[in-house]
């Protein structure tokens, strides 16, 4: 079984994705993976330098995030230049993984997705967890993970997908608003009716 999981910005998606490691599930993660393909040297990085220009690249040959980030914000044009090239990467990478460690024996895969709904990857996995927050609380957990103000962390929330529609399309949701013995107990009851499953 492989089961996508994705939740919003801070709505505390590592913290399950910690946890299912813990488990002993293996996990692929599209984050990770976003950093490896760009790393000094790798084919995606010389095609966005190549774009994008060297400007974009520190002395020591690694991508300059702030550089880019600069050159792209608010130009929808630019950004999609910059998916275009970057997802298809990430997407490859991420299936290689995923079959990598089915051909090792693993019978669940977790894949980490944070904009799994956004970059329409659902056919990627069987099954979706969603983990889930009130928007108070997230609003709480951003301004503190990230030091931003109020207005910044509305504007990145919603950039977003609204955390209910991808509940809509979740097959279980983790409400992460409690402490997380709780949202771990919600875990651990979604992954043991899903393995009774025929």
């Amino acid at each position: 079984m492989i089961i996508g999981l994705t939740g919003s910005i801070a709505s505390g998606k590592s913290t399950v994705s910690k946890m299912l490691k813990k488990k002993g599930f293996p996990i692929v993660d599209a984050d990770e993976i976003a950093r490896l393909v760009v790393e000094p040297g790798s084919p995606v990085l010389q095609e966005i330098s190549r774009v994008f220009g060297q400007g974009i690249l520190r002395s020591d040959g690694s991508l300059n995030r702030e550089k880019l980030g600069e050159q792209i914000f608010g130009n929808v044009e630019e950004r999609q230049k910059l998916n275009g090239i970057i997802h298809p990467a990430i997407r490859q990478e991420m299936l290689r993984q995923k079959e990598q460690l089915i051909s090792t024996g693993s019978n669940t895969v977790i894949m980490d997705i944070p904009l799994l709904f956004e970059s329409k990857l659902q056919s990627f996995v069987d099954k979706i967890i969603v983990v889930s927050v009130t928007a108070e609380i997230q609003k709480e957990r951003l301004i503190a993970r990230n030091v931003l103000s109020e207005e910044e962390a509305d504007a990145r929330i919603r950039s977003q997908l609204s955390i209910e529609e991808k509940e809509l399309s979740a097959d279980a949701v983790l409400f992460n608003n409690g402490p997380v013995e709780e949202t771990e107990s919600q875990l651990t009851e979604v992954l043991s009716k899903w393995n009774a499953e025929p």
